[in-house]
């Protein structure tokens, strides 16, 4: 799946399991792109929050992204799983 999907992680630069998830990628070198939302300039991060809120029905992290397919929060096994690792 992660060869024909694009993967994103919505995070927080402070939270811990939204580091997790980052280092479960780089660990497994996995290409994907994460946005730091609390990083972000107001404007865009209330458009990012918006975004994450109408995905999820939540505003919580780590929001992970692959293709169609996206959960809340970190989850090892889930990653595997959809990765085929």
């Amino acid at each position: 799946m992660a060869e024909k999907h694009k993967i994103v992680v919505y995070a927080l630069s402070t939270c811990p399991y939204c580091k997790r998830t980052k280092r479960f990628l780089d660990d497994h070198k996995v290409a994907y792109e994460h946005i730091d939302v609390d990083l972000l300039d107001d404007s865009k991060q209330d458009e990012v929050l918006d975004k994450v809120e109408k995905l999820t029905g939540m505003r919580s992290f780590p929001v992970v992204v692959i293709g169609t397919e996206h959960w809340v929060g970190h989850d090892e096994q889930r990653l595997k799983k959809a990765l085929n690792l």
